[in-house]
């Protein structure tokens, strides 16, 4: 017996009357928990594009300029002076890399973080305790908190989605860990061009609903008994979800029907731009269709050797789509509301690795936030040019994700979850809001 016939049996013993009416017993019984919700305060950010760089880009030839690296390598031969010229970009003549041209014109809108700190310097443990909080155990990622505290504004779309995610933590970078399933992240594959399992070939869209009213009445009867139970709240959500989804998702991922000139923008039409300018791209018609979470994802940044032709090349492919990103949201007026996070899971030590490389460091590096409540054409902290270490404004991984949920109306502190017996949050006991970055 095929599912069509299952349904059509199932709906005959509970008589058509009973079955026509679940739809509407279940939906005044029930409240999606990615409906939106109430933040703690007033946000100056609505949602979040994080733009993951795999691998730990080098601060020194991005966006740390060190003059008193540049001295001191002069006399050293330990230390490596930065591979290429910095320069002073816009009004606020922030200094960038030469390698990045088209982010130095919006530099304006760049919040520097030159002094981040994370605990270890090994890519799987930082990887995911940039995404999480922890490496030490499975927690929820910062998406899936986001989600939680927030829901979403779109309710055909998940709340949290990750583009051709990439890391060493896998799932777990995007999991909801014991946060009910409902809240972690959907991925995406942009090779594939589609959603997995998006679409229903064995049934048509009004045998496919009352199927799904069928089986969420008897989750609901379940769930009635059992009170509470989250992984039965994640599987009643993801069926709706992905019903809504069907008809929903397509048109967003459908890029054909933006107009040439914003793809040419993004990079769409030049080979070594195309694949993060269709992430980015997607972004923006994500955050624009009501996602509340975005993560983009950019791997090859472990330069260990051959940095100067490998970090010109990673930099090359995502300059132009970062700046068309941070461009197009302004001139919708989205950026004042749109928190973008960028950043890998550590930077690079001073010291050369070989005659063409850097090694890990976890002291000291470089991210950068742009809209969403952040001071624009700002730079936060400093590194020791000798050790690479973290001298000023320094920023732990708890006080990053601390602002971004403070940025986004949340208080860290307040943003539980009771899982046995304890209450628990993204920042665990730690994190301190970085004020002096908010505008």
């Amino acid at each position: 017996m095929n599912r069509r016939q299952l349904l059509q049996t199932l709906s005959a013993g509970f008589g058509y009357a009973a079955f026509a009416g679940i739809s509407t017993q279940a939906a005044t019984a029930y409240r999606s928990p990615l409906a939106p919700k109430q933040p703690h305060y007033a946000p100056k950010a609505k949602r979040v594009i994080f733009l993951y760089m795999q691998g730990a880009p080098s601060q020194y030839e991005t966006f740390d300029y060190n003059p008193e690296l540049v001295k001191a390598a002069e006399s050293s031969k330990n230390l490596t002076a930065p591979a290429f010229e910095f320069k002073q970009c816009g009004t606020s003549g922030l200094h960038i890399s030469e390698l990045l041209p088209n982010i130095g014109k919006v530099a304006d809108e760049l919040c520097l973080l030159n002094g981040m700190v994370t605990d270890s310097p090994a890519h799987p443990q930082a990887t995911i305790e940039l995404h999480t909080g922890s490496f030490n155990f499975v927690r929820p990622s910062m998406g899936a908190w986001t989600v939680y505290g927030l829901g979403t504004d779109n309710q055909d779309l998940p709340g949290y989605i990750t583009i051709n995610p990439n890391g060493l933590g896998g799932s777990q970078n995007y999991g909801s860990a014991f946060l009910p399933a409902a809240f972690q992240g959907t991925p995406y594959l942009t090779r594939t061009g589609k959603l997995p399992n998006i679409s229903n070939p064995e049934m048509k869209t009004d045998e496919q609903r009352k199927q799904i009213d069928l089986i969420q009445s008897l989750n609901q009867d379940y769930l009635k008994k059992a009170t509470t139970d989250p992984e039965i709240d994640g599987v009643i959500e993801t069926y709706e979800l992905a019903f809504r989804m069907q008809s929903a998702v397509p048109g967003i991922l459908d890029i054909g029907k933006e107009p040439d000139h914003i793809k040419k923008m993004y990079g769409v039409d030049t080979a070594a731009t195309r694949q993060f300018g269709i992430q980015c791209l997607l972004a923006r018609r994500m955050a624009e269709a009501g996602v509340r979470f975005i993560e983009l994802s950019h791997g090859n940044w472990d330069h260990h050797a051959n940095l100067r032709q490998r970090i010109r090349q990673t930099t090359g492919e995502i300059d132009q789509p970062i700046a068309a990103l941070i461009q197009d949201l302004k001139q919708r007026d989205m950026l004042k509301d749109t928190l973008i996070v960028w950043g890998g899971e550590f930077g690079r030590t001073t010291n050369g690795q070989g005659n063409d490389g850097r090694n890990h460091n976890n002291r000291g590096f470089s991210m950068f936030m742009a809209g969403g409540g952040v001071k624009g054409g700002y730079r936060h902290g400093a590194t020791d040019g000798m050790n690479g270490s973290a001298i000023d404004g320094k920023i732990h991984i708890h006080d990053l994700h601390a602002t971004m949920l403070h940025l986004l109306g949340l208080d860290h502190t307040k943003l539980t979850y009771r899982y046995g017996g304890r209450d628990f949050r993204l920042t665990d006991v730690h994190g301190i809001v970085a004020k002096d970055i908010i505008a």
